[in-house]
């Protein structure tokens, strides 16, 4: 019988020496005119998993009768059975004698595989198993752990071994090493036998020193010095200071990273024509360090040139594209321009219609003037109508809720602006902590299918207060808000609050479309109790409820009304209002209760570019109520404020607040204290609640006003501390006034000021620093403030925190 080894051969002479000796054994067979026994020619050595080359096989031909499997340990018979493209009755040659071989090679079970037909037509199949691995170790590892190997190698214990697999593995770890700047580090495996055809993998590694970068050498650079060109690059020179990088060693990835993050920077300063020569890194003599000289040609310094729009559709206005442009003639040249020059192309095509268009930019630079040309080439598709709109990752809130927020519905005419609304409608509503809208070809060209990606963030909110003063005041506050009860986008508020300000009990609930139409529904139901011991030597009690309908005017401005009915109440403590207990007149005059039935309405816009972190457009607000339908009070009060906002970059955002109210009673009456503006704390800060403005100088008691203004500006910037830390700073500036009592607190019988009564409309100032902290457990936002005008009288703090979390 001859049969076929695949371990042989593993040298060119040698696959010739047994080429030649096939052969021979062939001829020699055929002449003894001897049963042919079919077999396959002797096969180079290959490693599991590959394709042997063409082989020298006999012409013998036969039919099988059964199928011997022979040196099986530890596979079953069945299981090599199965891989066999043979079965009992075949007729076979020795072709498919080989394949069968190939076959069987490539499931990497085996180490060797030899077939061979008897003469009594039994087929016999003689197998070696390939090892199974017992375990896989690494020595001599120090600068990366264990753990980290073993995600770069494909072998594991219980695994099969095959030798091209671990020579891979080896080139894996060569690499890994090499990346963390270890470039001579070298890996040795090494193999350990033991009984039941096992092994044990060790791969010993040496190390070696870690290749650092000695020098970062710039040639050819006069624009810029070599300082500032290290900066632009992520591959940093070694220090004794860099302990927490691994920038600082050699590695060729990123050194091309680093050469476009030096183009970039270059083009971006109007140098058209930069471009680097050569980047060449030169290993020292003891293998410690790199050392890395880059050659440039920085080239002019360019202008915009001409500025054109070439489109092959009417409908898109040229002149209208070219005034969009952020580029103009005579600017420096800058690349990253040219993709926002693409970008607003791309999405004015998609506001007119056309979702999908390329825009070709084109430049003619002009060395004679130092200048670029830019002329950009839209090729639009026709225009294109949403086929369907997907709706992905709402867990937990319905479909409907998504749908009716979305700008475009289907057979609509595709438009990129109002997708864009779609969005900011949906990133708003506060129940998505991520909203990505994308479009994709439908089934016909112009067809397009918008697939409307959200990812779920907690709705209900358990809410924590807490105030620190200058005068060790101390309030909390706790309240539950589910702002997307049952995924029906329904807002639901059921609070409990306890402290020394407060103690509230509050069931609100708003349906955001009622009748199924864009109309908002809502009732209160509130009972509260405000201690204004520390700050007016009172307590305030109030129980009542209002209803509440909200409607869009367009589709940045909302119209709310609302009509509210409440018993209030104004307590002070026993004997405080007699002639001993010295309490105030302007506080006294208002002890008992009233019947308060008020309607009102509020007007809100909002016209910024982002509901949530907007650097763009403003926000404003006007609310009036009117008391007076019954009950026992009459006034009508107004308040205003406005807010803009302007990102000089995306990390540097100023923001510029101004609010104003005023509230005056009618039919005789006298504003009432419950019924006055408060400023502080949160709504001032660096004065404490109720800190600031008119006040009872004999008793200290603040007593509110009927006017107020207050100014507030912002700047967000950044604080150098990674984004995942969810850490922003701010500094502020706080100035406003607040005043204006009814004369008849602030006069005494004679008609003349009552000097016991601080009425003056002074102006407040306050500036500092805000920290907004995203924490694990919910917002937290820490204020430190300075003073920079007060009165007197008037109650500072210098700290206060305040935190929610989430649920």
């Amino acid at each position: 019988m001859i049969l076929t080894d695949t371990r042989d051969a593993t040298t060119p002479d040698a696959r010739a020496l047994r080429r030649t000796c096939a052969v021979t054994a062939s001829l020699l067979a055929l002449m003894a005119a001897a049963p042919a026994l079919a077999q396959t020619a002797p096969a180079p050595d290959v490693q599991p998993g590959q394709i042997a080359p063409s082989q020298e096989i006999p012409d013998e031909t036969g039919v099988v009768n059964r199928i011997l499997v022979q040196g099986n340990q530890r596979i079953d018979q069945t299981t090599v059975l199965s891989y066999l493209p043979i079965q009992p009755g075949d007729t076979i040659d020795p072709v498919i004698l080989d394949v069968a071989i190939r076959t069987l090679t490539r499931t990497q079970l085996f180490a060797d595989v030899q077939i061979g037909l008897e003469a009594d037509g039994d087929l016999v199949v003689n197998i070696v198993e390939n090892p199974i691995i017992n375990q896989v170790v690494f020595e001599g590892n120090g600068a990366i752990t264990e753990d980290k190997l073993r995600e770069e190698v494909t072998i594991s214990p219980r695994g099969i071994y095959t030798r091209a697999r671990v020579q891979e593995d080896v080139g894996s770890i060569i690499e890994l090493y090499r990346l963390s700047g270890r470039i001579s580090a070298t890996v040795t495996p090494k193999l350990v036998q033991l009984d039941q055809n096992r092994v044990d993998v060790i791969f010993e590694i040496d190390e070696g020193p870690e290749t650092g970068v000695r020098a970062i050498t710039f040639l050819g650079n006069q624009a810029f010095s070599d300082s500032e060109l290290r900066e632009v690059m992520v591959t940093k020179q070694s220090q004794w200071w860099r302990l927490f990088t691994k920038n600082d060693n050699y590695d060729p990835n990123r050194l091309d990273y680093d050469r476009e993050q030096l183009r970039t920077f270059y083009t971006n300063r109007g140098y058209y024509d930069f471009r680097i020569i050569s980047a060449v890194a030169e290993l020292a003599p003891d293998d410690s360090a790199f050392g890395i000289t880059l050659t440039l040609d920085e080239g002019d310094r360019y202008n915009f040139g001409e500025i054109n729009v070439v489109t092959e559709n009417d409908r898109l206005n040229t002149d209208l594209l070219e005034a969009l442009l952020p580029i103009r003639t005579g600017q420096l040249y800058e690349s990253d321009k040219i993709e926002s020059a693409v970008d607003t192309l791309t999405f004015a095509a998609g506001s007119a219609g056309y979702a999908f268009v390329d825009i070709n930019p084109t430049y003619r630079p002009n060395p004679e003037t130092d200048t670029v040309d830019v002329t950009f080439n839209i090729a639009e598709g026709q225009r294109v109508y949403v086929e369907r709109i997907n709706v992905v990752g709402n867990t937990r809130t319905i479909d409907p809720v998504i749908r009716r927020e979305l700008m475009l519905t289907e057979g609509d005419a595709f438009n990129r602006a109002l997708l864009e609304r779609s969005r900011n409608n949906l990133r708003a509503l506060g129940y998505f902590k991520d909203v990505t809208i994308e479009e994709t070809q439908g089934e016909a060209p112009d067809r397009s299918i918008v697939n409307v990606t959200v990812e779920e963030q907690p709705t209900g909110e358990l809410s924590v207060g807490a105030g620190f003063s200058s005068v060790d005041s101390f309030v909390v506050n706790l309240g539950i808000t589910e702002r997307n009860f049952r995924g029906r986008g329904q807002n639901v508020v059921a609070r409990v609050e306890w402290g020394s300000l407060r103690q509230q009990i509050d069931f609100r609930f708003t349906e955001p479309r009622f009748l199924g139409r864009d109309i908002g529904a809502g009732f209160d139901l509130f009972h509260s109790r405000y201690d204004f011991q520390d700050e007016s030597s009172f307590d305030y009690r109030s129980t009542g409820a209002g209803l509440r309908l909200t409607y869009p005017l367009n589709g940045y401005s909302r119209l709310s009304t609302r009509y509210f009915i409440k018993d209030d109440e104004i307590i002070v403590p026993q004997g405080f209002c007699s002639g001993l207990g010295g309490g105030s007149r302007a506080l006294c005059e208002q002890v008992g209760s009233s019947l308060n039935s008020s309607v009102g309405y509020t007007l809100l816009i909002d016209r910024r570019n982002d509901p949530i972190r907007p650097t763009r457009g403003w926000t404003g607000s006007l609310r009036q109520d009117f008391a007076g339908l019954g009950g026992d009070v009459n006034y009508v009060k107004t308040e205003v404020d406005v807010t803009a906002y302007y990102g000089i970059t995306p990390s540097w955002i100023v923001s510029v607040t101004g609010s104003s109210g005023y509230v005056s009673g009618w039919n005789g009456d006298a504003v009432r204290i419950n019924d006055r503006f408060f400023k502080g704390g949160n709504s001032f800060r660096g004065f404490e609640n109720a800190g600031m403005g008119p006040r009872d100088l004999n008793t200290n008691d603040a007593l509110g006003g009927n006017f107020y203004a207050v100014a507030s500006a912002e700047l967000t910037l950044p604080n150098g501390l990674p984004e995942e830390y969810g850490i922003r700073t701010s500094l502020f500036a706080d100035v406003g006034t607040l005043g204006v009592l009814d004369n008849r607190f602030t006069l005494n019988s004679n008609g003349l000021p009552d000097p016991t009564i601080a009425d003056d409309l002074s102006l407040r100032a306050s500036a500092g620093l805000s920290v907004h902290w995203r924490s694990p457990m919910g917002p937290i936002r820490f204020d430190f403030s300075k003073i920079l005008s007060q009165e007197d009288y008037d109650r500072t703090e210098t700290f206060r925190f305040s935190t929610s979390t989430q649920f």
